[in-house]
């Protein structure tokens, strides 16, 4: 079996996924690509570079990729792992999907993707999915891995660490940003159930067994955020580039947006949370069971 493993990382957090991943699977052959666009996307991030790259992450619009040599034409198997930005894929993620040959490799390929992300995964997945889709891939299976800490504390480590390079606890107080080195390293359990699909050819029973054994879980309090945000940020996304467009100062409008987005996550969204969880929550328990059933099996067969 001729397997791809490809994936864009910026910290190098990701690479360390997908290496742990793959590294149990035995008896067939791995090509290792590393991926990434013309513009660099640096780490650390600025303020200002980060949120700029809000409009063109949500409206999922591709930037040119530097050029990648892939050994084959076709695989047996891909492993692609990325990263959501702004509840979106990131623009590499999104530009290598919407590229024509790599939209070839995908036809009529299985294709297994690994999310690394702070915590909200959902909306993206769905852009992913439905880009696979599109080149007629086949995803059987999705391992997101993502930070466990509070919502709000996560958020608070993740700047730090995005701004700054320095994977630390912040004034000692908050907790370790990103993927725990427990989970990365556990990623090599999943990829262990991946060879024993791959040797008793139940490809198509790999995300059962991924779900079985822990691999996927869903909080309800980020399925309820994620539910309403992706179509504020798509407001945003659609305001700010219509005002470019206007010939009006981008800057200007991404840093209100800026001062939008942390003001409602560190200050409306807690309140919003906790009146669900009173008020909702427990009258759409029903509802809640379907969503997080369709999310953990999101374009595959069930």
């Amino acid at each position: 079996m001729k397997i791809l493993a490809i994936n864009f990382s910026q910290s190098g957090q990701l690479d360390e996924i997908i290496e742990n991943f793959i590294s149990p699977l035995n008896n067939v052959s791995i090509e290792r690509v590393k991926f990434n666009t013309s513009k660099q996307f640096d780490f650390p991030w600025t303020i200002p570079s980060f949120f700029d790259a809000m409009p063109e992450s949500v409206k999922e619009i591709p930037a040119p990729l530097k050029p990648i040599n892939f050994e084959s034409e076709k695989y047996d198997l891909i492993v692609f792992g990325y990263q959501p930005w702004f509840l979106s894929p990131s623009i590499p993620t999104t530009s290598l999907l919407k590229d024509p040959k790599f939209m070839e490799i995908m036809k009529d390929t299985p294709l297994v993707t690994i999310v690394g992300s702070r915590n909200m995964w959902l909306n993206s997945q769905e852009s992913v999915v439905r880009l696979i889709q599109q080149a007629n891939g086949k995803i059987i299976g999705n391992l997101p891995l993502i930070d466990k800490s509070s919502n709000i504390l996560s958020a608070a480590s993740i700047l730090h660490w995005m701004l700054t390079g320095r994977k630390e606890k912040k004034w000692g107080i908050f907790p370790m940003p990103g993927i725990s080195d427990e989970d990365i390293q556990g990623a090599s359990k999943f990829g262990k159930i991946l060879n024993n699909c791959i040797s008793k050819n139940t490809l198509d029973n790999f995300q059962n067994e991924l779900v079985a054994a822990n691999g996927l879980t869903i909080n309800t309090n980020i399925l309820f955020i994620e539910g309403r945000a992706k179509m504020i940020f798509n407001a945003w996304a659609t305001l700010i580039l219509k005002k470019e467009a206007q010939g009006k100062k981008r800057r200007f409008w991404v840093s209100f947006f800026k001062y939008y987005l942390i003001i409602a996550l560190f200050v409306v969204s807690p309140f919003v949370v906790l009146i669900y969880n009173v008020l909702v929550r427990p009258f759409t328990s029903k509802s809640i069971r379907e969503k997080k059933k369709k999310y953990t099996f999101l374009g595959m067969k069930v």
